[in-house]
């Protein structure tokens, strides 16, 4: 058990000694993505660069620096991919508007089936009266 204990002691990264600190630590290590792990943030990845990540925002808050200029560092060093919540902006309009744009394509798909269908009803109708 002591193992245990000495093992999580060694990679968990020392807390700061201000509290407000060590809470912008923890909620920037939510935003972060692993860039090994992909779909995890730093916070709950086991990896060694995930560590290293863990490592330099807690460097970084303790040097005075602000949420926005960490994430800028981040994004900066390995590209829009590390932040869960990319900025909105040129390069990153599709990745927001990829979902408004499926859904409109999906309502039009829809919109034409129905009234295709309504056309085929509308003709067997016709051709019933006629008999």
């Amino acid at each position: 058990m002591s193992l245990i204990a000495l093992l999580v002691a060694i990679v968990a990264p020392a807390a700061l000694s201000d509290p407000a600190q060590e809470a912008r630590a923890q909620s920037l290590e939510r935003e972060i993505r692993c860039v090994q792990c992909e779909n995890e943030p730093i916070a709950q990845s086991t990896a060694e660069i995930a560590a290293d990540m863990r490592a330099l925002v807690r460097e970084r808050v303790a040097a005075g620096d602000n949420d926005t200029e960490i994430r800028a560092f981040f994004r900066q060093r390995y590209g829009d991919f590390v932040l869960f919540r990319p900025p909105w902006d040129a390069r990153t309009w599709a990745l927001w508007g990829a979902p408004f744009l499926l859904l409109a394509g999906g309502l039009a798909g829809v919109l034409a089936v129905r009234r295709r269908r309504d056309g085929e009803v509308e003709d067997a109708v016709a051709e019933e009266g006629e008999r």
